[in-house]
C-alpha cells in the first residue's frame, strides 16, 4: 500500500495504524490524495511519540494535549490543526472499535477557532470573459473552451474534471456523471451551452489528439491532463481576459456555486450539485443567502419602504 510509505521507516507504524489506513482505503473508499494526507498527518503524530520514545499503546489525552502544544509551537495554520486532530480522532475511534485501547483518549479533543475567509469568486462578467478567451479555432483552443464550460457549469473540482471519460456524459439528457471525493458518484445537469460544446469536442476534436487513454481532456500526446496542467491552463486564460486576481480552477467551483444561490437555488440544491456530503460544508456560502434575504426583506416590508 504505497501511502503507507508516508509513515518514517525508521518508526515501524505499529499494526493497529496500517490496519486503519486500509481500513479508510478499502471501506471508507478515500482518495489516494485524502488517504495520503491522513497517511502524513498520523506519520507526523508517530514522530512526536518517537522523539520522547513515547508508547503508542500508552497514549492518553494527555498525550494528545502535548502533540497539541508541540504542533502550535511550530506555527501551524488553524485549518492544518484541525485536519491532524480529525485524523487521530478517526484513528483512535477505530482503535477503540478494535479493543486496542479500552478508552478513547481523543474522544474531547475539539477543534481550533477559526474564521471562515468567503471564498474568491468572478462576477458574471468576468467569467463571461474568461470563457470567451480561448481560440476556438484550433483543438487546444476547443478542448480549453470545453473544460472551463464545464468547470463554470457543473462545478467541478479540478480532479473530477480530469479524471472525466467520454462515456461519462450523456448527450441525451446533457447530464454528466461525476466522481468525486472517494469515488463518490453524483449526476450533474449540463445546461444547453456547455453540451454544445462538449459534445462538439467528443466528436470532432478529441480524436484529433489520437487519444491513449480514456480520459475526457488530452494533452499534446493524447494523454490524460494532470490537475496541474489544468492550474496552467486556467492561469493563462485568466491573465488574457485581463482579470488580475488569484484565480484558480476551484475559483469557478466557487463562482458556480454563488451565481446558483443569486439566481435563487436553495442551499440543498447546491449541496447536491457540488457533491457536499454535509450540508455545513455548503454553509460558507450563506453569506449569499443573508444578502438575498435582506434585499428581500427591505423590498417587501411595510416598514422598510421609506
Amino acid at each position: 500500500m504505497s501511502d503507507l510509505e508516508n509513515v518514517p521507516q525508521e518508526l515501524p507504524a505499529p499494526a493497529i495504524v496500517i490496519a486503519y489506513l486500509q481500513h479508510l482505503l478499502v471501506e471508507k473508499g478515500l482518495s489516494d490524495n485524502t488517504l495520503s494526507a491522513y497517511a502524513n498527518d498520523i506519520s507526523d503524530f508517530l514522530s512526536f511519540l518517537a522523539n520522547r520514545s513515547f508508547p503508542f499503546e500508552e497514549v492518553t489525552d494527555q498525550t494528545l494535549f502535548l502533540y497539541i502544544v508541540d504542533v502550535r509551537r511550530m506555527g501551524l495554520s488553524g485549518r492544518s490543526l484541525a485536519r491532524r486532530l480529525s485524523a487521530l480522532r478517526g484513528l483512535f475511534s477505530f482503535v477503540c472499535r478494535e479493543k486496542f485501547f479500552s478508552a478513547n483518549p481523543a474522544e474531547f479533543l475539539e477543534n481550533p477557532k477559526f474564521s471562515r475567509s468567503l471564498p474568491e469568486v468572478l462576477t458574471k462578467e468576468e467569467m463571461t470573459a474568461v470563457l470567451d478567451s480561448p481560440d476556438c479555432a484550433d483543438r487546444l483552443g476547443f478542448r480549453d473552451r470545453t473544460m472551463l464550460e464545464l468547470l463554470y457549469a457543473c462545478g467541478l473540482r479540478a480532479s473530477e474534471l480530469v479524471g472525466l471519460h467520454a462515456l461519462h456524459f450523456d448527450s441525451e439528457t446533457n447530464v454528466l456523471r461525476v466522481f468525486g471525493k472517494g469515488a463518490k458518484e453524483r449526476l450533474v445537469p449540463v445546461h444547453a451551452e456547455a453540451a454544445r460544446f462538449l459534445t462538439d469536442y467528443i466528436a470532432h476534436w478529441r480524436p484529433l489528439f489520437s487519444p491513449k487513454e480514456p480520459a475526457l481532456f488530452l494533452n499534446r500526446s493524447g494523454k490524460g491532463l494532470s490537475r496541474v496542467a489544468l492550474w496552467k491552463i486556467v492561469q493563462r486564460h485568466v491573465l488574457k481576459a485581463g482579470v488580475l486576481r488569484s484565480i484558480s480552477p476551484h475559483t469557478f467551483r466557487h463562482s458556480f456555486a454563488t451565481h446558483l444561490l443569486e439566481g435563487g437555488a436553495d442551499l440543498r440544491t447546491v449541496q447536491l450539485l457540488l457533491g457536499h456530503a454535509d450540508i455545513s460544508a455548503t454553509e460558507i456560502y450563506t453569506h449569499v443567502q443573508a444578502k438575498r434575504l435582506a434585499q428581500t426583506h427591505k423590498m417587501y416590508h411595510p416598514r422598510s419602504q421609506h
